[in-house]
């Protein structure tokens, strides 16, 4: 099992920067894909940003203000997040998947943390 172990969570007001971190019981240069999700109350889990092979994405709703990152030495990955805004507020979930191996690629979830931007 692969364990992905989030921090950097916390309340801050509108307009505020966290950056969230992300490291992994393994090294990343076997993960294929890392990124971050998030969830709201009452929504469904939805992609922030992702990073594999070099590329990035981002949701509509975070470009131009957050930055997916890697560190490969540390196995870790980093989400910066700047001008934060209310409806940022959700628990946020590092999430990977290994690069496939003999026709498998699992896939691996954080335990969340909780960001709340206050108006």
């Amino acid at each position: 099992q692969v364990q992905l172990v989030e921090s950097g969570g916390g309340l801050v007001q509108a307009g505020g920067s966290l950056r969230l971190s992300c490291i992994a019981s393994i090294s990343i240069l076997s993960i294929g894909t890392m990124g971050w999700y998030r969830q709201a109350p009452g929504k469904e889990r939805e992609l922030v940003a992702t990073s594999s092979g070099g590329s990035t994405n981002y949701a509509d709703s975070v470009k131009g203000r957050f930055t997916i990152s890697r560190d490969n030495a540390k196995n870790t990955v980093f989400l910066q997040m700047t001008d934060l805004k209310p409806g940022d507020t959700a628990v946020y979930y590092c999430y990977a998947r290994l690069m496939p191996r003999l026709g498998y690629s699992p896939e691996y979830w954080g335990q969340g943390t909780q960001v709340t931007v206050s108006s």
